[in-house]
């Protein structure tokens, strides 16, 4: 096996942003005839916009990643890659004819499922666990971390300002040894295609994800941080997402809370709500991006570290400046 290396993997961050930002242009046209987003009560943008260009991302991402995988002899696993494929034409069929939510739900538990559950047996997190019990755990864990990812794609720009810190910092904790191969060219080549579709989403967007490049990313996204989990850093694992945990994950328990049907579209998540408060969308996603390049630092440090003591005051840390901006998010900015 050839490991990958700072130069071949800035190399693969480059053809698959060019490889997603060509896909998105070709694809735009087709996107405006048959899969346009209009706006309603819920919605944040204002004008009708085509939704679907994450099939471009999906497509660069598994495209670079298996090529790359292929010429330095690192295995890919064949389930990740079929239940991708599959939890995206999901999405595409969410995009155009809205799928009732049992449907959606069923056939992206059996994705999730299929990644899971043929991982190997000495894949563990806290093997104190019987293997059953913590893989069903990670099953829940997995769905909602889809689905997660899929509530937050509501803003210009939002998935790219947290995709990227997050995958930039799996490349690195690859690099400096501390992740699997595989996982590392999924996520250089998921940074990669997530900056070409950048230019395409920035406000105002020209074109959205849909969930048929929500849906996916989740799950590769995932994939990636419970392969870092499996390695041995469950707390960088958390870090890294630490926001799209916290506000997606509060927002579902205020809503079930208030006996809403937390299923349905809705504007309660924080970063919305920011912007019914007076912020502006990029000043939205600035703050995201920069919490997240706090979180992806303090990811770094607790790995690098190795001390309990570190982690703990890294997770302290992480969890105030969370608090923080989601509190700056719920108060009405003075006019």
């Amino acid at each position: 096996m050839t490991t990958p290396t700072i130069v071949t993997s800035l190399l693969a961050v480059a053809i698959a942003a060019l490889t997603s930002a060509l896909i998105t242009w070709t694809c735009r046209p087709l996107l405006q005839r048959y899969a346009l987003a209009r706006p309603n009560a819920r919605s944040s943008h204002r004008i009708p916009t085509p939704q679907g260009a994450g099939i471009a991302v999906v497509s660069a991402t598994l495209v670079v990643a298996l090529a790359w995988a292929a010429w330095v002899n690192v295995a890919i696993p064949p389930a990740l890659v079929i239940a991708t494929i599959v939890i995206a034409l999901v999405g595409l069929a969410d995009d155009i004819v809205s799928l009732p939510v049992l449907v959606r739900l069923v056939l992206q538990a059996a994705c999730v499922s299929a990644v899971v559950f043929t991982a190997p047996d000495d894949a563990r997190i806290v093997s104190a666990l019987p293997l059953a019990l913590e893989r069903g755990l990670i099953l829940l864990a997995g769905i909602w971390f889809v689905n997660l990812v899929n509530f937050m794609d509501g803003l210009d720009l939002m998935t790219v300002a947290e995709v990227v810190p997050v995958t930039a910092a799996l490349l690195l904790l690859g690099l400096l040894g501390e992740l699997s191969w595989p996982a590392v060219l999924i996520a250089t080549a998921l940074c990669g295609a997530m900056l070409g579709f950048a230019p395409f989403n920035k406000p105002v967007a020209k074109v959205f994800l849909g969930d048929v490049g929500s849906l996916p990313i989740g799950l590769l996204l995932g994939w990636c941080l419970l392969e870092l989990a499996w390695h041995g850093q469950p707390a960088a694992a958390l870090l890294l997402p630490a926001y799209y945990l916290a506000d997606s994950t509060i927002t579902l328990f205020r809503r079930v809370a208030r006996r809403e049907q937390f299923w349905s579209a809705h504007r309660s998540h924080f970063y919305q709500r920011a912007t019914d408060n007076g912020f502006s969308v990029p000043r939205v996603i600035g703050d995201v991006f920069g919490l997240n390049l706090m979180l992806a630092a303090l990811a770094i440090l607790t790995v690098r570290a190795g001390s309990m003591t570190v982690t703990l005051i890294t997770l302290l840390t992480s969890a105030i400046a969370v608090v923080v901006v989601m509190r700056r998010f719920s108060r009405l900015q003075a006019s």
